[in-house]
């Protein structure tokens, strides 16, 4: 792995860290808060790509494990990833290899490419791996956990159309584009 590359690993790495800083909202029904943290693994899925983007989320996953409180409200250690929101977690990397992967199909991306993929990919995805671990965990119903899970929907989709438009306008500069460019055509295979 090039020096470069694992710079951008660590980089969006420390993105979703500093977006775990941010105060999640906690809700009185349902022990998962809303956080900022969807705009940080769309991001990476958007301008990394595939592999160095679930790189980057694993490695965020790594220090969490560890103990760092870098999620959001200050948690951290190994407990966070047996509680209701540890599917979701889980699927961060797997969400964002997706969203990397279906990208790097496309020649050219227009912004709407990039919404619907990180509304139906990113959002969905994220609601089908971690609803089932929190219904699992909570002792609720599947039908149950997922009406519960419908109050995140119209925050994600405003994350989703925050993200979409940062990866739109990101991808343009060199800086991004010729890495993830590099990168895709070098190792996207090899995940």
């Amino acid at each position: 792995m090039k020096t470069k590359e694992m710079m951008y690993i660590a980089l969006f790495a420390a993105v979703m860290g500093a977006l775990g800083l941010i105060p999640p909202i906690m809700l009185t029904f349902t022990p998962v808060p809303i956080t900022l943290q969807t705009i940080g693994f769309l991001l990476a899925g958007g301008i990394l790509g595939a592999r160095l983007g679930a790189y980057s989320q694993i490695l965020y996953l790594l220090l969490v494990a560890v103990g760092m409180p870098i999620l959001s409200g200050g948690r951290g250690g190994l407990s966070v990833f047996v509680g209701p929101s540890a599917g979701y977690l889980f699927g961060y990397p797997i969400v964002t290899f997706f969203i990397g992967y279906i990208f790097s199909l496309f020649r050219s991306l227009r912004f709407r490419h990039i919404l619907i993929v990180n509304l139906t990919v990113g959002v969905f995805l994220i609601y089908l791996l971690g609803i089932p671990v929190q219904a699992f965990i909570m002792h609720l119903s599947l039908l149950k956990t997922i009406k519960i899970s419908l109050v995140y929907i119209p925050g994600d989709i405003v994350k989703a159309i925050f993200a979409s438009f940062l990866v739109y306008k990101l991808r343009k500069y060199p800086f991004f584009n010729r890495s993830i460019s590099n990168s895709k055509n070098a190792h996207e295979s090899s995940f």
